[in-house]
């Protein structure tokens, strides 16, 4: 957002101060940074005076940072203020680095986040004053902006504004928060409500009798008794065809005014798409750009390989040599075989007949835009609660339904859920009985995670799960975790990677119950003498024993870890020679990992990362 940053000191003192923030700023991606002083020093850029240099510049920057006393700022800054809409951020710093103060254009100019980021790159404290930021609420005036969603203000009586609906939030009047469609920000909304705010997931719950203000997160147009903040999300995928030459101003004026019709604002517009011939189809480049978004085409073949549609048509068939162009492109703009609107045919208003006049159009939602159940395969991590992702644990505490297994995962780790979520074990179900109780939740719009050890695309079992969601066409994401082989790294206070000796790790197991492949024996494997961690073998220790010393010396250090993270945790070192006895010793087989290599406890070598005299992208080598 802040592509060009000035920084001004006003003292000596200040320069110094200037020339480290400068630097920081550069390491951390703000490229377009000067620095700025009527005194003369090396790396600086003369200027006459702060005052004299501000009225001439001060619409260059995005950002002006004052580095010295608040007085000399404001009084710099005042004769040429605009609005809030057009002024640039302006920080100020004390000249030691103690307080970084966000001074004007906080939210539109994005001045409070800079203060922040400034303020964690000197260690000092961030001064913010606006009153959303002061009591922990949502900035109104820029919610959404950087992912893209609209805003747009309506209220019924006259002389409101969105600073008077901004007044009503911070003074904790009554508010309804419809929440339309979902994304990673609408879920973070539901979580970070304030008390006087209550939510609603359609329009018609709402409760107008009890609202002073309505904040609606939602791509349809809607008219409410009451001052009303609407976001528009980017997530609607609209797909168009029409006659060779149709005339741009009215096909944008005639498809603006049909999704209105619909319902439907062209602000939550996420791309628009045709066949790919038709990507020169001047209307269409017309109602792309006035979308702001890119015009996508699709070849005759994506289109036909689009999926069933509801309204084919044979007579574009001939033509183009595919059955569908608006609702084909609708759908594989948005990934989902489902239409808000299906088909559309219209005729441009004030052109006859046999003029370029026909065009349609269909418009579908977003995959994973619409609020319906959805599914999270979550990685438990090794044991340790600590140990889950901050989205895994995020998902546990949202969640209406997790599904846990009770073998491999401590019941503890499902004490975060919210009230009234059921959470059960999965250790004595059958996989049918599993899935139809996730179905159960799903179908009812409800959140499901399936909790997994480790992480769970690591001998975690959920292929068929996903298979099955596959079939039903169910939605679901999988949380990566911590493996139980990061936490063995973790607990033998080892680096599984060794600069100039071991540079490969193996996850794998040994041929027990199950088979594996020949060319994935223990004794093949063995060749790379790498890290190896091997996972659900310690009932066949012999075995593996002797697969090992095929390749490894019989000194090579060994670890037998025995339900990693966990409050009984348990590790057993040794040789690879003495490691069928280590697991005999130990009297486990279950929940064991095995860890054979050289990096096990080694600390000899240097990364060429931290050497002096090598470079990289990021600083330059010096010396020998």
């Amino acid at each position: 957002m802040h592509e060009r940053i000035a920084i001004i000191a006003i003292t000596e003192t200040g320069i110094a101060l200037g020339h480290s923030l400068k630097s920081l700023l550069a390491a951390d991606g703000f490229a377009g940074c000067g620095l700025f002083s009527s005194r003369a020093a090396d790396g600086v850029e003369s200027i006459e005076s702060v005052a004299a240099f501000v009225r001439q510049s001060f619409g260059s920057f995005d950002a002006v940072v004052f580095i010295g006393s608040l007085g000399i700022c404001v009084r710099s800054i005042a004769p040429v203020l605009q609005g809030k809409h057009s002024d640039p951020a302006v920080i100020n710093c004390d000249e030691s680095g103690r307080f970084v103060q966000s001074v004007l254009s906080g939210h539109a100019g994005g001045a409070n986040a800079l203060a922040g980021r400034l303020a964690r790159l000197l260690g000092a404290q961030a001064v913010l004053s606006t009153s959303s930021d002061v009591q922990g609420l949502w900035p109104l005036d820029i919610l959404g902006r950087e992912e893209g969603w609209g805003v747009e203000f309506a209220s019924p009586v006259a002389g409101e504004s969105i600073t008077t609906a901004m007044a009503a939030f911070v003074n904790h009047e009554p508010t309804t928060l419809l929440l339309d469609i979902r994304d990673s920000l609408t879920d973070q909304l539901e979580r970070t409500a304030p008390p006087f705010v209550t939510m609603a997931y359609r329009y018609e719950e709402v409760d107008f009798s009890a609202c002073r203000l309505l904040l609606a997160v939602t791509p349809r147009l809607i008219e409410a008794p009451v001052q009303t903040i609407c976001y528009r999300p980017k997530v609607l995928c609209v797909g168009v065809g029409s006659e060779r030459g149709i005339d741009p101003a009215r096909f944008v004026r005639s498809i603006t005014a049909e999704l209105a019709a619909a319902g439907l604002s062209p602000r939550s517009i996420r791309g628009v798409g045709s066949v790919d011939f038709k990507l020169d189809e001047e209307a269409f480049v017309a109602f792309a750009q006035a979308c702001g978004v890119a015009l996508t085409g699709f070849s005759p073949e994506q289109l036909e390989s689009a999926g069933p549609v509801p309204n084919p048509s044979d007579v574009v068939f001939r033509k183009t040599g595919v059955h569908s162009v608006s609702e084909a492109s609708a759908a594989l703009l948005s990934g989902e075989n489902r239409w808000l609107v299906e088909k559309q045919k219209v005729a441009l208003a004030g052109v006859p007949e046999g003029q370029p006049r026909h065009y349609t159009f269909a418009v579908s939602l977003l995959r994973g835009a619409e609020r319906r159940g959805r599914i999270a395969i979550v990685g438990a991590g090794p044991g340790d609660p600590e140990l889950v992702t901050v989205r895994g644990r995020r998902y546990l505490e949202q969640a209406d339904l997790i599904l846990y297994a009770g073998s491999l995962v401590p019941e503890k780790l499902t004490h975060c859920a919210g009230p009234g979520a059921l959470v059960r074990s999965s250790a004595s179900m059958p996989l049918e009985e599993q899935f139809d109780l996730m179905e159960q939740f799903y179908r009812q719009g409800k959140f499901v995670v399936r909790l997994h050890t480790g992480d769970p695309s690591i001998y975690g079992a959920i292929q068929e799960q996903m298979a099955f969601f596959d079939a039903e066409g169910f939605e679901y994401e999988i949380v990566p975790g911590v493996s139980s082989f990061q936490a063995a790294a973790a607990v033998l206070q080892s680096q599984f990677t060794v600069p100039e000796k071991v540079q490969t790790i193996i996850l794998t197991r040994g041929s027990g119950r199950t088979p594996v492949p020949d060319k994935e024996r223990l004794s093949e494997l063995a060749r790379a003498r790498a890290t190896m961690c091997i996972y659900l073998s310690a009932e066949w220790s012999d075995e593996v024993q002797a697969e090992l010393l095929a390749h490894y010396p019989p000194e090579t250090p060994v670890a037998v870890c025995y339900r990693l993270t966990w409050d009984d945790q348990q590790v057993w070192r040794g040789r690879l020679d003495e490691l069928s006895a280590l697991v005999r010793q130990s009297g486990k087989t279950r929940t064991v990992l095995l860890v054979v290599g050289e990096a096990i406890g080694a600390r000899g070598g240097r990364s060429k990362l931290y050497d002096p005299s090598f470079t990289h992208g990021f600083r330059e080598g010096h010396g020998a």
